[in-house]
């Protein structure tokens, strides 16, 4: 499966963005899907993430409450809706997705938070959030 990830830009803090993911080459309802986040000088970190099922979803504490991801897929896209924007939100945007199958909502809570865990990966949007 091929990612593309569009929607990111340049805003001050409080205002809002939503993120695309858009599929192709297989359909994303097979899939589990994740953001992840690189701010420069720092390593890749999770934002959210969603089983396939979508009855599945999973923040980081910092955007819990701001930050809400949804799939759409009639339209083979996933979302990252980002409201109340923080500087400390600044940084290139990634979607990802896999496939595998885990046992126990346990297991999908540790391995879905985990970028090794993804198998494809789109190749990120910029997203700065100026005070």
């Amino acid at each position: 499966v091929q990612l593309q990830a569009s929607g990111g830009g340049e805003v001050q803090a409080g205002d809002s963005l939503r993120l695309s993911c858009a599929a192709s080459g297989r359909t994303l309802s097979g899939y589990h899907m994740g953001w992840f986040r690189q701010a420069p000088g720092k390593e890749r970190d999770f934002v959210a993430a969603m089983s396939r099922s979508g009855g599945l979803t999973y923040y980081t504490d910092s955007v819990k409450g701001r930050f809400t991801i949804s799939r759409d897929n009639a339209r083979n896209t996933v979302y990252l809706q980002m409201n109340s924007l923080k500087p400390e939100d600044t940084g290139v945007y990634y979607c990802a997705a896999d496939a595998t199958t885990y046992l126990g909502t346990n297991r999908y809570d540790q391995r879905l938070r985990m970028g090794s865990s993804y198998a494809y990966w789109g190749q990120g949007t910029q997203v700065t959030v100026s005070s």
